[in-house]
């Protein structure tokens, strides 16, 4: 992509007066999501429009009326939290694209088959929302349209939301590297020294992930864990 075709407009209208910044498109989605962006990637340019097209900037005075500052990004910010961002259809589509992944990736680690007590290939949760006609919205949160797409496929296809309990017992020579990396993988819920000197842990973690987390678990100790599923709900 060139240089001229890397950024796209974000806009705020206040009091009927609209005010421009010109802001790179991935960037700028990220920071409106609230994922931590520095301002410096997101803005394309340090100016303030009225018209970017014609290159009219807004006045200082302009700026101190509706936002009570000229400092770019802090009116950058607000733009970028209030107001919209125009995009080209082929930006449209790809961001679109990746919302919606972002969108299955949530579902496939928080949801599984409450018969099978499994998490559900994502594969599955993709040809559902296709035969349910569930859109993704590329304007709002990937996690809010996650919870509420689940409710629509729970017509389809046995799926809920829902949290595991792993009881994870060690040996002590990698207790320590467990328990730094159990922050990680979910909430530590109670851990206790055994006389033996092992280590055990309870663990919440998203139920779609319990695979996963005991997979690595087994890769810490290796291969010398042991792991009980104590509740899924």
């Amino acid at each position: 992509m060139s240089k001229k075709q890397s950024y796209v407009v974000a806009w705020l209208e206040i009091k009927g007066e609209r005010f421009e910044v010109l802001v790179r498109p991935e960037s700028a989605f990220r920071y409106k999501e609230g994922e931590k962006v520095e301002m410096d990637e997101v803005l394309w340019s340090d100016t303030v429009f009225k018209d970017s097209r014609k290159a009219l900037k807004a006045s200082p005075e302009s700026l101190r009326k509706a936002f009570g500052t000229e400092d770019v990004k802090v009116i950058a910010e607000r733009i970028l939290k209030e107001g919209k961002i125009q995009l080209t259809e082929e930006e449209r589509r790809r961001l679109l694209e990746a919302k919606k992944r972002k969108v299955i990736a949530y579902i496939v680690r928080n949801a599984i088959d409450p018969k099978t007590k499994l998490p559900i290939p994502e594969q599955r949760i993709e040809a559902a929302m296709e035969q349910a006609g569930v859109s993704v919205d590329l304007y709002r949160d990937a996690e809010s349209q996650a919870i509420e797409i689940v409710s629509k496929l729970a017509r389809l296809m046995p799926i809920k939301i829902a949290r595991a309990l792993l009881e994870v017992t060690v040996p002590s020579d990698v207790a320590g590297r467990l328990m730094s990396e159990a922050k990680r993988m979910g909430e530590v819920k109670r851990s206790e020294w055994l006389k033996d000197g092992s280590l055990k842990v309870e663990l919440e973690v998203p139920a779609g992930a319990q695979v996963d987390v005991m997979n690595k678990v087994q890769e810490i100790a290796k291969g010398r864990a042991n792991v009980n599923v104590k509740v899924v709900s």
